[in-house]
């Protein structure tokens, strides 16, 4: 069992709109909620699940909102929070905005979403796509004759239309990788670890499978080829298209892909990441009346590979002005509104190193050097390279009329939260 009740309140617990899906409950029920709510704010024990008697509050706050599934015991929890997570990013896709006043204009069109993302307690179609292909701004649209479901809603995939032809076949993905980084100010890697996502574009007509092959760890040491290089992949997430339980059983990604874009993958690798860009700063005081910055930058990475528009912040005291820049490459300037420095690198290709020098006046008062030492952060992307080591071994697409169709692979390595501290 999910949910008997969804409502959508307001700030002070005011039920914008609710929709009971299983009559097994008393909706007054959720007059309740709020003081609940704000007891426990009183006393510090805010949790997301909230008990008066046997009904059950579930909940989650989004932007002036609260979203709450009500239910009796025995719900599946997770798959409530699942369910609430969801249809905040489908009414997001609709409204652009979900807050109070997107919720008040579109009163109908958010019934009728309600009404087709669950049955009887049951998540049941929670794509964006699919629902607006019967569920449009303009409200429900009446057709002559017989209605007729769309065949999206009465297929088993429903993700994907059938029916969808296209002239030319093809599959762009995209292997996506974010280091996120922290360097203490003596150059030691504090934390490390690298975020990954493979991105979908399907241009493919019909109802094709595809698998994907990846060069992972579990997968090579079940077929005995422990010796190649492999990644070990962890806390992996799939889009609902996946068959999890061939995953489950020999590792194989196997699935009906959604058209156009979507994310068909995430990951994790907890693992000691080499800085790909190093940077080391200094900085001198000169009698209270001017400040000298020195900082260098230098790629890690072979010099086959490119980090493109590489950006730099070098944080400077609050009180700095009258800048001087002198840089072995691309552009320096001072942000006063946030103060820092941005030096901008179009293109550093691996193995070089550049540096850039500025030149500050300070106030002759003496502020006490109070201000916290706040960190040098980096934005880089490098295409065309991953970090992890991680391939695309192959790509296979089945289709029943046997048509022809590219796969494209790209693999691109960004700065996640980057961040070194200065000393």
């Amino acid at each position: 069992m999910s949910a008997s009740a969804i409502f959508i309140l307001d700030l002070k617990g005011k039920v914008l709109i609710c929709r009971n899906y299983m009559g097994n409950m008393d909706m007054n029920e959720i007059d309740h909620f709020m003081p609940i709510l704000m007891k426990r704010e009183e006393e510090a024990e805010v949790t997301p699940l909230a008990t008066h008697g046997s009904s059950h509050f579930l909940w989650i706050k989004h932007s002036n909102l609260y979203l709450v599934a009500m239910t009796k015991k025995n719900a599946n929890a997770s798959l409530v929070y699942a369910f609430l997570y969801k249809i905040v990013q489908v009414f997001k896709e609709y409204f652009k905005e979900l807050e109070e006043e997107s919720i008040r204009d579109n009163f109908v069109t958010v019934y009728e979403l309600m009404d087709e993302v669950m049955d009887f307690g049951f998540p049941q179609t929670t794509d964006s796509k699919i629902l607006q292909e019967y569920i449009t701004q303009q409200g429900h649209k009446l057709e002559i004759g017989a209605p007729r479901p769309p065949a999206t809603v009465t297929n088993a995939v429903s993700w994907r239309s059938e029916g969808i032809k296209y002239r030319k076949n093809e599959v762009f993905m995209d292997v996506i990788e974010s280091v996120n980084l922290l360097v203490n100010a003596n150059g030691s890697v504090l934390r490390s670890e690298i975020v990954g996502t493979v991105k979908l574009k399907v241009v493919l007509s019909g109802m094709p499978e595809l698998r994907l092959g990846l060069n992972d760890k579990v997968l090579f040491e079940i077929t005995g080829r422990e010796k190649s290089k492999t990644v070990e992949l962890e806390d992996v997430k799939f889009h609902q298209c996946v068959r999890l339980s061939r995953f489950e059983n020999d590792r194989t990604i196997s699935f009906i892909p959604p058209d156009g874009e979507s994310e068909l993958m995430s990951y994790r690798l907890n693992t000691t990441v080499k800085p790909l860009i190093w940077i080391e700063s200094m900085i001198e005081k000169f009698s209270h009346s001017r400040v000298e910055i020195k900082v260098k930058a230098r790629s890690q990475f072979k010099s086959r590979s490119t980090a493109n528009n590489v950006s730099i912040l070098v944080p400077v005291p609050s009180d700095a002005d009258s800048p001087k820049f002198k840089t072995s490459t691309g552009t320096a300037k001072w942000v006063p509104e946030k103060s820092v420095v941005l030096w901008n690198i179009k293109s550093f290709p691996g193995g070089k190193e550049y540096t850039m020098r500025a030149h500050f006046g300070l106030p002759s008062v003496d502020s006490d050097d109070l201000e916290a030492k706040r960190p040098i952060t980096v934005d880089f992307e490098i295409p065309y390279f991953t970090v992890s080591g991680i391939q695309v071994r192959y790509l296979k697409i089945i289709e029943k009329s046997g048509y022809q169709a590219l796969p494209w692979v790209r693999y691109i390595t960004q700065s996640g939260d980057y961040q070194l501290r200065t000393k």
